[in-house]
């Protein structure tokens, strides 16, 4: 399942496989050679790492708060556009309402 960009399964590239192999040699190699518990805390240390790596491999490539803000106020100009009919027909009672508010209290003034 290669591409031509040298990913496998994805987007799991060679190199995050021949890390994970390397510390799987080493983990395997720490409990062999070491006491268990600092093989242990070399084991922890290194998938740790590993994880910090795989998660930080494309911190980089996220889009700008420019980007993510242009894209907000389009959908907020697509939804207000939407909304023009459903604003005019509720200025249209306001300003009824105002007109009726206005006769009522010129009647009660007089």
């Amino acid at each position: 399942m290669h591409n031509r960009k040298g990913r496998i399964l994805g987007r799991v590239s060679m190199r995050m496989v021949l890390w994970g192999a390397l510390v799987g040699v080493v983990s395997v190699l720490a409990f062999v050679l070491l006491d268990p518990i600092l093989a242990a805390f070399l084991v922890i240390m290194l998938v740790t790492g590993a994880g910090i790596a795989v998660l930080a491999r494309d911190w980089d490539r996220h889009s700008t708060y420019e980007e993510r803000e242009l894209v907000r106020a389009r959908k907020r100009a697509e939804k207000w556009e939407r909304n023009k009919d459903v604003r005019d027909r509720d200025r249209a009672r306001w300003e009824a309402h105002q007109a009726r508010q206005a006769e009522q209290s010129r009647e009660a003034e007089q």
